[in-house]
């Protein structure tokens, strides 16, 4: 078999390339992956692309097989849904999700991929990674039967969390964004869409994933008494300030943050792989399909990201196809 893979690379803040990659043999418990699909997470990859991490961020951000360091040069992803070629009993053939970059073959220990379950088509599993963060974002949250909830911020988190939520029993859900075309979005999850200035207040939780201050600020209107937002979006190197005068002592508002490196302390005794199964599980719904926003081929990645960087190219998340690589 040929040993030599093509991967993705960060050269310089906002130009990237792709590279070859010699392959090792597997070695016993390595599995081999042919990748199927790869998903560019856009709010994180691209904050990289423009090498937008905080020095003090460097270690914490770094991805499980990441290569290289911040700002650049750089491999960087992990959305990745492939096949195993070689590898344990029980593991060869099957259809596996890895928090890999982009990358056309690769070598993992077999403890680093999770089986895709059969009722999950191989294109919808790059989502894997953020419908996991949106678990550990509920579990964090502890929603309520019955609770008023927004999610303001319609990016590929914001609406992960959404269509969560939808399946709540008695919960009202909707999801506030900037954009006017998020409401379609809205309509195949199965939740509310309002502009934010039309958004209903009152209520008991908001999920913030907009990654602006604005955003942040509009949440804490929105709450009633005692009501918790809860902190989903990285801002890099930005300053954030927030009106935490007004009434938010008086109302004894609550903001609390939430990051998938870490298993929510309220699910203390469930690990990071029972996680990312339960996310496989749930993508299940042929409803979140609708995050799936475009797709190109792997070759197209160089001349991709800086239009993904810029806003040129909307997207929520956009799938990489590697069905002509070799």
């Amino acid at each position: 078999m040929n040993r030599v893979a093509r991967a993705f690379w960060l050269d310089r803040p906002g130009e990237g390339r792709i590279r070859d990659v010699d392959l090792p043999e597997p070695a016993e418990g390595e599995v081999l992956v042919r990748s199927l699909f790869s998903g560019v997470s856009r709010g994180t990859e691209t904050l990289v692309f423009r090498g937008g991490v905080p020095e003090s961020q460097h270690a914490s951000m770094r991805a499980p097989f990441q290569e290289g360091d911040f700002p650049a040069p750089v491999k960087y992803g992990y959305l990745n849904v492939g096949v195993v070629e070689e590898g344990p009993e029980g593991l060869a053939g099957r259809t596996v999700f890895c928090l890999y970059p982009h990358q056309t073959r690769y070598v993992v220990p077999a403890t680093a991929v999770t089986v895709v379950p059969d009722d999950v088509p191989a294109e919808r599993a790059v989502l894997a990674g953020t419908v996991e963060t949106a678990v550990n974002a509920l579990w964090d949250a502890a929603p309520l039967i019955g609770d008023r909830i927004a999610v303001v911020g319609g990016g590929m988190v914001g609406c992960s969390v959404a269509a969560l939520l939808a399946r709540f029993p008695g919960v009202k859900v909707q999801l506030v964004d900037a954009d006017p075309a998020r409401a379609k979005v809205a309509q195949a999850l199965g939740v509310d869409f309002a502009l934010p200035a039309d958004a209903h207040g009152e209520r008991d939780l908001v999920v913030h994933a907009s990654a602006t201050e604005q955003g942040l600020a509009r949440s804490l209107e929105l709450l009633s008494a005692e009501g918790t937002v809860i902190e989903l979006s990285w801002y890099g190197d930005r300053k954030v300030s927030l009106p935490l005068g007004e009434a938010f002592h008086s109302r004894r508002l609550v903001i609390r943050s939430s990051q998938v490196g870490t298993v929510s302390p309220r699910r203390a005794g469930r690990s990071y792989a029972d996680r990312l199964a339960l996310a496989l599980d749930l993508l299940a719904d042929p409803a979140l399909d609708a995050l799936v926003t475009g797709e190109s081929a792997f070759d197209e990645l160089p001349d991709l990201m800086p239009r993904l960087a810029s806003g040129e190219l909307p997207a929520l998340c956009h799938r990489i196809r590697y069905e002509d690589t070799l």
